[in-house]
């Protein structure tokens, strides 16, 4: 909640802490400064260590609850003090829902094990120390998620991973902040290559660490390429959120490691189907993951690997205009952790395509869609025609194919040997590279733009949200062209069609759906009727009527100037229109051959003009 002055308040709750039959009460406050950039507290509730709801003083954003402990660290005596500090339901400054910065589509720098809870499979187990460097591993291992009583009998996992015989194994524990903060503590994270979470209370790991010189030295071993691991609770704060307590759905900040997400152990065994579905409903830009007992998930980069004999349940809130979503995979089945986070991220955004799109024509320039699988050389001189001529300067993007610099290199070798003098290669993808002035300059110099062959989801990877898109409109507005072939045709489309990372069969991928959209209003297919792809470009169609739909056949191509594209080549373009259905029933197809045009804004065959 709010105070008068705008602050941000800390509810704080008196704290009874029992150890050796002594009992302590009191609160020291410490500035929100000393919390990490990424730990928003717009409320904090605190409660007796055996149960207490007694609502007490109000501070405001000035002050950070925390309370006075016998501190323990695995060389210290026990401690007895859990403070559970947690956030709002939003966790977000000044919104009850997050901005979307664009994120980095490689994934997680290092390696994540996520364990459901029950037993940790021992594929997981191998993986977690394969990470981690094997017989050179330096394991730190954290069991403040346990009980005092546990922690006094050594009821810790620190054996289990001795016995992988890595060449360290240690424990860190303390439930004082100002113990975490203590270089003695942090110590063996400077040079550990993993760290594991026993199970527990989650509650427990916040407290102790949020914000302090551990959380941040538990995420430089992930930045330098280490693995982090949990099981259960120690699982569940690695992720983006955490959902709190009860069946409320109610979230707070976790760890971070995993961004967008949010994480139920012990899924299906506990029935938390419902659980989760309530806390996507109210935080639906996180995508769930449930993962059953017994089961682990490998996150390595923006692969997700199952592991063990449950499964993973991926699960997507219910939006305006999609209905929620649940898909499953059992063991040793992949997915790509950044196709579900934009997946979550388009469910909190205006629906897409829209109901009404923008009308299918270029307002300035011209564009070259080709079909893949060759280019015709008379539609490469068309192409070179519309850039202005060999003197021109054409940009080649090879990002779609991610081979060698050699091979990118290649990838304008057709418009060299049709006498181009300055065709620059471009195969930067990372944001800071396709940000820079550097990479900007050339666009701007540039009279032509071409986008290879590969996977079209490559591009949306490298470009969308960046101010590279923007730069190539800027070549069409200064009368240039933009051309592609096969992925390089469908991007330029405003849906995007065979958009998945994890293969090319699926026309529909929530997440990588958006195109750069040069030619509005379209969905653009390739490798046509050689690759029998009519009834794939039809369920396009059918699931977006307002969209026009153009399958393009290999070794052709069509030339759109305005609203008139011209087809060229040796096959044909087909044009789905389904504003006028068949016979039966389908939406009108019309295939044109090379030299015929068609009218994208009236969607009918241009007629010849009669001398």
């Amino acid at each position: 909640m709010q105070s008068a002055n705008g602050g941000a308040e800390i509810w704080l709750e008196r704290t009874r802490c029992f150890s050796r039959g002594q009992t302590f009460r009191g609160i020291l406050t410490k500035e929100l400064s000393t919390m990490s950039p990424n730990a928003c507290l717009p409320s904090v509730r605190s409660g007796y260590l055996q149960g207490s709801s007694a609502r007490g003083a109000k501070i405001t954003r000035a002050a950070l609850l925390a309370a006075p402990a016998v501190r323990w660290v695995y060389w210290h005596t026990a401690t007895v003090l859990s403070v559970l500090i947690l956030t709002s339901t939003t966790g977000w400054p000044g919104d009850d829902r997050p901005s979307a910065p664009r994120f980095d589509p490689a994934g997680v720098r290092g390696s994540l094990v996520l364990g459901g809870g029950g037993t940790l499979p021992n594929a997981a187990r191998e993986q977690f120390v394969k990470l981690a460097g094997g017989k050179d591993a330096k394991i730190v291992v954290i069991p403040t998620a346990l009980d005092d009583a546990a922690l006094e009998k050594g009821e810790t996992s620190l054996k289990s991973w001795e016995e992988t015989k890595p060449a360290s194994a240690v424990l860190l524990h303390t439930r004082s902040r100002d113990e975490a903060n203590r270089a003695a503590v942090f110590e063996p994270l400077k040079e550990a290559t993993a760290v594991w979470f026993d199970d527990g209370e989650q509650a427990r790991i916040i407290s102790a660490y949020r914000g302090t010189a551990v959380e941040r030295e538990i995420q430089e071993v992930l930045q330098r390429g280490g693995v982090i691991g949990g099981a259960s609770a120690g699982a569940v704060v690695l992720c983006g959120m955490l959902v709190a307590d009860g069946d409320a759905g109610d979230v707070r900040p976790g760890r971070n490691l995993l961004p967008a997400s949010v994480i139920e152990p012990h899924f299906i065994e506990r029935k938390k189907e419902s659980r989760l579905a309530s806390t996507l409903e109210k935080r639906p830009e996180l995508f769930g993951m449930g993962i059953d007992e017994d089961t682990a998930v490998i996150v390595h980069g923006r692969n997700l690997e199952v592991v063990g004999s449950g499964q993973l349940t991926i699960s997507l809130a219910k939006s305006a205009n999609r209905p929620a979503r649940e898909i499953e995979f059992k063991e040793g089945q992949q997915t790509d952790l950044t196709r579900w986070r934009l997946a979550a991220r388009a469910r909190i955004a205006p629906a897409f395509p829209a109901a009404q799109p923008a009308e299918p024509k270029v307002a300035a320039g011209s564009l070259v869609i080709v079909g893949g699988g060759g280019l015709p050389a008379e539609v490469v001189t068309r192409f070179v025609e519309l850039a202005g001529g060999p003197e021109s300067t054409i940009i080649v993007l090879p990002t779609a194919n991610p081979s060698s610099m050699q091979v990118a290199a290649r990838e304008g070798r057709f418009l060299e040997r049709a006498g181009c003098k300055h065709v620059v290669t471009l195969a930067e993808t990372s944001l800071a590279e396709v940000s820079s002035p550097e990479f900007l300059a050339k666009i701007k110099e540039a009279n032509g733009v071409w986008f290879g062959g590969g996977r079209q989801w490559r591009f949306v990877d490298a470009y969308a949200e960046t101010p590279a898109v923007e730069a190539f409109r800027d070549v069409l507005r200064r009368g240039g062209v933009i051309g592609g072939s096969s992925a390089g045709a469908t991007i330029q489309g405003e849906y995007l069609v065979r958009g998945s990372p994890q293969g090319n069969e699926e026309m529909m991928a929530e997440g990588y759906e958006r195109g750069f959209g040069f030619l509005p209003g379209t969905a653009i297919d390739q490798h046509f009727t050689q690759r029998k792809r009519q009834a794939d470009l039809l369920s396009v169609m059918t699931a977006f009527p307002q969209l026009l739909g153009i399958g393009l056949d290999e070794t052709t191509a069509i030339i759109v100037t305005g609203s008139t594209a011209e087809v060229l080549g040796k096959n044909k373009a087909h044009f789905y229109n389904t504003r006028v259905q068949s016979t039966d029933g389908a939406p009108e197809c019309i295939s044109l051959e090379t030299g015929k045009r068609y009218d994208l804004l009236e969607r009918k065959v241009v007629e010849d003009v009669k001398p």
